[in-house]
C-alpha cells in the first residue's frame, strides 16, 4: 500500500534520513523503532509531506506522491498523528473532532465519523462540550487520534501514541488502536515502547542514525538479542 524507495532528507546541513526504505502491506500494522533522534519522525514527516526528500520516492497505492503538498496528501488518505497533544485547547472537543473533516466538508457524509470516533472514545462523547485544554493526557491523545479518524484515512501514521501516559492508558489505548485497525485501517506505528510496538504489529523496523538498521516480522525481533538489549531491557 505505501512503498518508500530509498529516501534521504536533511535538516539544513544535519541529515535525518539516509536511503531509507520500507513498506506497509494494505491491512497490516508497521511499526519503525529506534533511539531519539534516529529519524522516526522524520520518516513520517516525509510521507505526509512535511518534510521534503532529497532523493528517493513514496509511492501510495501505486501513485508516486513525492513533493506532493501536504493537503492533497491527506486528500489522498494518508492522515499523521503527531507526536505530542497538538490540539486546540480553546475549542470544544467537539470542534477539534470537526476539524479533521475540513477537506471533506463538502461531503454530507462527514458529520457520520462522529459515530465512529465516539464507538471507539466513549469519553470523547461524554466531553463533546467540554474545551479541549481540560481534558487528561490520555483523553487528548484520544481526541488527537478522533481527529485523524474523522477525515476517513486509508492509512494511519501514529508517531508516539504512548509517550507520557500510564501503562494501564497505554494498554487501553493500543487496544482502541487494534480495533481501527482490525476495521480495516493499516497503521505506520512509531512508538519508544518497543515491547508494546511490537506486540501490536506485524512488522517492525530498526531505524539508527538514519537508516534502516534492521527489519523483519514482529515475533522475530521479539526474539532477536541484539534487540532485547537495546530495547526491550533484555
Amino acid at each position: 500500500m505505501l512503498e518508500i524507495k530509498g529516501i534521504s532528507a536533511s535538516y539544513g546541513a544535519v541529515r535525518a534520513l539516509e536511503n531509507v526504505s520500507l513498506s506497509v502491506p494494505a491491512g497490516r500494522i508497521v511499526c519503525l523503532l529506534g533511539a531519539n533522534g534516529a529519524g522516526k519522525t522524520s520518516t513520517l514527516n516525509c510521507i505526509s509531506g512535511v518534510v521534503p526528500v532529497t532523493a528517493g520516492a513514496i509511492h501510495f497505492e501505486g501513485d508516486d506522491i513525492t513533493g506532493w503538498p501536504i493537503d492533497r496528501i491527506v486528500k489522498r488518505g494518508i492522515v499523521q498523528v503527531p507526536e505530542g497533544r497538538e490540539i486546540f485547547p480553546e475549542l470544544s472537543v467537539a470542534d477539534n473532532l470537526v476539524l479533521g473533516t475540513w477537506l471533506r466538508r463538502r461531503d454530507r457524509t462527514a458529520a457520520k465519523g462522529f459515530d465512529r470516533v465516539y464507538d471507539y472514545f466513549p469519553r470523547l462523547k461524554e466531553r463533546a462540550d467540554q474545551h479541549a485544554g481540560t481534558l487528561s493526557g490520555g483523553e487528548q491523545q484520544m481526541l488527537m487520534i478522533g481527529r485523524a479518524l474523522m477525515a476517513q484515512p486509508k492509512l494511519l501514521l501514529l508517531d508516539e501514541p504512548s509517550l507520557g501516559l500510564s501503562p494501564l492508558l497505554v494498554q487501553q489505548l493500543f487496544g482502541i488502536i487494534a480495533r481501527v485497525h482490525a476495521d480495516g485501517v493499516p497503521i505506520l506505528l512509531v512508538e519508544q515502547n518497543a515491547a508494546v510496538a511490537l506486540a501490536a504489529s506485524d512488522h517492525a523496523y530498526i531505524l539508527e542514525n538514519g537508516e534502516i538498521r534492521l527489519d523483519g516480522p514482529a515475533r522475530e525481533l521479539e526474539r532477536n538479542e541484539e534487540v532485547k538489549a537495546a530495547y526491550l531491557g533484555a
